[in-house]
């Protein structure tokens, strides 16, 4: 597998999550009656965070993967900040779908999103002054 194969496997699962997340909202949308918004309903606004949550997040970092695979870094990088990031977006989202708002795993999984954001920073940093 080459770089650019193993970021765009992480593009893959990454943007299924992203879909994934966008169908509870759709079937509360529908159960509750609300078309727009949260309608001020609480589980609504919950699960348009975690669906907000992931679309803020996990762009960026798809760019940073891709850059990085195309300036030549080794596949096994590509795979320490992708699965790195699938794992943290996981537990995010686990977080928010379960309403465990506040809680570790929301905060493990924003700190090692965080985590990989600097890496995949500082990575293209170097590789571009390199």
């Amino acid at each position: 597998m080459t770089a650019i194969q193993a970021a765009a496997l992480y593009a893959g699962i990454l943007l299924a999550m992203m879909a994934l997340l966008s169908l509870p909202i759709g079937l509360n949308r529908n159960t509750k009656k609300i078309s727009l918004g949260d309608g001020g309903d609480a589980d609504m606004n919950r699960l348009i965070r975690a669906h907000g949550n992931a679309t803020e997040w996990i762009p960026g970092a798809l760019i940073g993967l891709f850059l990085l695979a195309s300036v030549g870094v080794g596949t096994l990088i590509i795979h320490v900040f992708g699965l790195s990031l699938v794992l943290a977006r996981a537990v995010h989202a686990y977080a928010f779908l379960s309403g465990q708002t506040v809680g570790p795993a929301r905060v493990l999984g924003a700190a090692i999103t965080l985590l990989v954001y600097l890496g995949l920073a500082g990575t293209l940093i170097f590789k571009a002054l390199s």
